[in-house]
Order: C-alpha cells, then sequence, then structure tokens
C-alpha cells in the first residue's frame, strides 16, 4: 500500500514591516571629574607596581638588613628615664661627709694652782705649768645639705652650703708637757699633779679654741669650702656657684668632739 506523503502547507513569506530610518542617538560623554579619577587610579596602579619592583630589589640585596631595619623602626622605643638633678647632687656631696677646710694649731701655757688651807688660814700653794700644743680643725658638715639648698636654673647650679663650725679640737699629749710643778715654801702646797694636770689641759682646749676663733678660723673654712664643693661638681656639665650661710653664734663653742691624745 501506498501511502502518499503529507501534503506541505506552503507558508507565505510575510511581508516585512518597513521601520522607517531613525537617527541614532549621539553618545553621552563622560563627566570630566569621572576622567581625573580614573586617570588617577591608573597613575596609582603604575606607581604601586613601581614601588613593589624597588622594594622587591631592595629585599634581595638587603636581605636581613631591610627586616632588622623594618624591625627597628616598628619596635617602640623604651621610655627615657628622667633624673632628679638636685637629689644626685645633694649625694654626691653628703659623700664627702664632714669637710675639714681650716686647721688652726697653736701652744699654749697654761698654769693650774691649788692652795692649802687650816682654819681658813693658807699655809701652802701648789703650782703647775702647763705647756700645751692643740690643734682645731674647723670646716662644714656636708650632710646637713638639703634638696633645698640646691637650685638648678638653666645651666647654673647653684648650691648653699651650711654655716661653719668648730668640727673639733685636740691636744697632742706626746708634745705637750708639764714646765714646771711647785707646792711653795717646804713644800706645804697639796700634793695634786694629776689632777693639777687635768685641769691644766682642759683650760689648754678652751684657750686653743678662742684663739683660732680670734684669728677668723670660721670664716677662712667657709671660703675654703666653697672652692672645695665647686671643685668637687666640675664635671657636672653645669656652671657652679656655691654660697655659704654666715657662722652661727655658737659655731665657735667648744666641740663635744675635744680629746687629749
Amino acid at each position: 500500500m501506498r501511502v502518499k506523503p503529507p501534503r506541505r502547507e506552503s507558508r507565505q513569506a510575510e511581508p516585512s514591516r518597513y521601520v522607517p530610518w531613525q537617527e541614532s542617538p549621539a553618545p553621552r560623554r563622560m563627566p570630566l571629574l569621572l576622567r581625573l579619577l580614573q586617570a588617577m587610579a591608573g597613575s596609582l596602579s603604575g606607581g604601586m607596581l613601581i614601588l613593589g619592583i624597588i622594594v622587591g630589589i631592595g629585599l634581595w640585596r638587603s636581605g636581613e638588613q631591610f627586616f632588622e631595619g623594618v624591625k627597628m623602626a616598628l619596635t617602640p622605643q623604651p621610655p627615657e628615664e628622667q633624673v632628679d638633678v638636685r637629689t644626685v647632687v645633694v649625694q654626691q656631696i653628703q659623700g664627702a661627709s664632714e669637710l675639714t677646710t681650716a686647721v688652726f694649731a697653736m701652744e699654749a701655757v697654761v698654769p693650774a694652782t691649788s692652795t692649802r688651807t687650816i682654819a681658813n688660814y693658807e699655809v701652802g700653794t701648789t703650782t703647775l705649768i702647763y705647756v700645751a700644743y692643740g690643734e682645731v680643725r674647723a670646716g662644714v658638715d656636708l650632710a646637713d645639705i638639703a634638696p633645698e639648698d640646691v637650685r638648678v636654673s638653666g645651666d647654673i647650679l647653684r648650691i648653699m652650703l651650711p654655716a661653719p663650725r668648730i668640727l673639733d679640737s685636740k691636744l697632742d699629749v706626746g708634745r705637750s708637757d708639764v714646765y714646771d710643778y711647785n707646792r711653795g715654801f717646804l713644800g706645804l702646797g697639796p700634793d695634786r699633779a694629776p689632777e693639777l694636770q687635768d685641769q691644766a689641759q682642759e683650760a689648754a682646749l678652751e684657750k686653743v679654741t678662742a684663739a683660732a676663733c680670734d684669728q677668723g678660723i670660721l670664716q677662712e673654712a667657709s671660703d675654703r669650702a666653697e672652692l672645695v664643693v665647686a671643685q668637687l661638681l666640675t664635671n657636672t656639665g653645669f656652671t657652679i656657684e656655691v654660697e655659704s650661710r654666715p657662722p652661727a653664734a655658737d659655731g665657735c663653742a667648744a666641740p663635744a668632739a675635744s680629746t687629749i691624745q
């Protein structure tokens, strides 16, 4: 049985629609600000590329030195220590403690007497003459300096020293001697040689100390103390100005350190 192929319907082409010609719209121009930003982005990209090349070359050449420099740059510096100049100066001066700047030495002839009486009548007198060799030391006690006695003004360091005083006085027994010992007529005076010698030595210390003060030992000690302290602080980097307080009224009093050696 023969089958006929289906019949194809012929499709006529649709008539093309005519579209009248229209002008295409003109391209929109890019704003000036946007163009500037694009240009800057391009420049930055090129600059970053060049910078990367330079850094790479630096890393290749310097190696560990480069990383060490970066580490030092990023590591925070330790805080600077603040030093109280006045406290340091006071400690340095106090280290010298008592500063003897003047010594006075002299020989003193001191008489001592003792009498014997009977019924309120003097029957005999003993006389002792003692020749004493004594020394008096004067100066300043640097331990008395306080922080308020030190002032810093720019590059000038001003120091106020304590008042000078007698530091000690002593007799040199080896160079001292009893010049004369006399118990009077028929030796009726009391035999009190040791007691009279002790009295003579105490009187000699007072006499030597008074003579030293009369000769201006305190003022001399003050002047020399200023020079010594100024020299002591020469290497501090400051211009040193040293002053002393005037001697006190009891500066010439007999010190407790009076000795007989």
